[in-house]
């Protein structure tokens, strides 16, 4: 099975180790980031959501403009937008970009995140109305009439979309949260089903979990892991590298008044402490440091090496049955760029020879 990769822009230049500076939104910056991730040979490329920033729909819309080839991942919160409403907005937006479009639906995991736009359900009752919102969103993009609609979180009445999407029978459906209302969820809806960037055995354990909440309904769900790669020429570059990162990253937060991060609310983000308390280490080139400073915020978690071991470790995770990896940088842009050059194209070609060695085994 072959493996695509995932990378990911903002609106403006930051990181962990680079501040956010200037307007919210810098045209130039986009463009640029979405042609490097185009031109470095990634397939698709998330455009996150926050509750404070700038529209990730509208930011799609223009990525989407000024690239011709690469596809892209919509983050999107169930909740703030009607399920009709929002059919009909992703739908035309997949017509507009040529069918280059798929959504990552994210429940939240954070109930200050949530509360910020007006959200004060609780954790589990926010999987819940992403069930029922998903099967709304489903059912308006592949319905040729009207229908009615009575549930617990939505009721309307002769709901429909003139426009389809212009990818059968609709637009990917990305999913996360390790929680069990989570996974039911996903078991339920997810074409694939993302994780952060945890050890091969919580990988395993996960994956599980989720394979057997999709047998529950007849489905198969693919598997993407998102992780940070930390490249050097060697491997004591690539950690002396990689403890610089962590050192930046501990000044500016320090800079911003923040500290050592605290645990959120979402289970993934315990997961990923959960591993980093095994230590900085974790699977030989798995790095947690970061992860363990910011509290698990985000895919915050890495891989350290040489682009030829950071190839072998992605391939650990490819035999637990991932074909997706999420890689972004702590140098956005420039890191996009090596990926391109160092790492994607030795990952492809492992898998290939992977690919290629299973029919020869299987004839011997």
């Amino acid at each position: 099975m072959s493996v695509d990769f995932i990378g990911m822009i903002q609106s403006r230049k930051q990181s962990e180790i680079h501040p956010a500076a200037g307007a919210a939104v810098d045209r130039d910056y986009v463009r640029a980031f979405a042609r490097a991730h185009e031109q470095a040979g990634f397939d698709r490329i998330l455009v996150p959501h926050h509750s404070t920033g700038p529209s990730a729909t509208l930011t799609v819309s223009y990525a989407a403009a000024v690239t011709e080839r690469i596809h892209f991942m919509l983050a999107h919160r169930p909740g703030f937008t009607a399920p009709t409403l929002a059919a009909r907005q992703i739908a035309t937006l997949d017509q507009f970009s040529g069918g280059r479009l798929g959504v990552h639906f994210i429940s939240g995991g954070s109930d200050d995140e949530q509360q910020r736009d007006g959200d004060y359900l609780g954790h589990d009752e926010r999987y819940a109305r992403t069930d029922e919102y998903l099967g709304i969103l489903r059912r308006i993009w592949t319905e040729d009439r009207p229908f009615d609609h009575e549930g617990r979180y939505y009721r309307f009445r002769q709901g429909f979309s003139e426009v389809k999407p212009a990818q059968a029978p609709h637009v990917p459906v990305y999913f996360g949260g390790a929680s069990e209302a989570a996974i039911a969820v996903a078991g339920k809806h997810a074409d694939v089903y993302a994780l952060w960037g945890e050890s091969l055995e919580q990988v395993r354990e996960l994956t599980t979990r989720v394979r057997q909440a999709a047998a529950q309904h007849g489905r198969t769900v693919r598997f993407s892991v998102s992780l940070r790669p930390v490249l050097a020429a060697t491997e004591a570059k690539a950690w002396a590298r990689a403890d610089s990162i962590l050192e930046r990253t501990r000044a500016l937060r320090a800079q911003l008044g923040q500290g050592r991060g605290g645990p959120l609310q979402s289970e993934g983000a315990r997961r990923l402490l959960a591993a980093a308390e095994r230590g900085d280490r974790v699977d030989q080139r798995l790095w947690t440091a970061v992860a363990r400073e910011t509290g698990g915020r985000s895919n915050s978690t890495g891989l350290v090496g040489t682009p030829e071991q950071v190839a072998e470790a992605l391939l650990a995770y490819y035999d637990l049955g991932v074909t997706t990896f999420l890689i972004r940088g702590f140098d956005p842009l420039e890191d996009a760029v090596d990926y391109g050059r160092e790492l994607i194209p030795r990952v492809r070609e492992l898998v290939a020879r992977r690919a290629g060695a299973a029919p020869a085994a299987r004839a011997a």
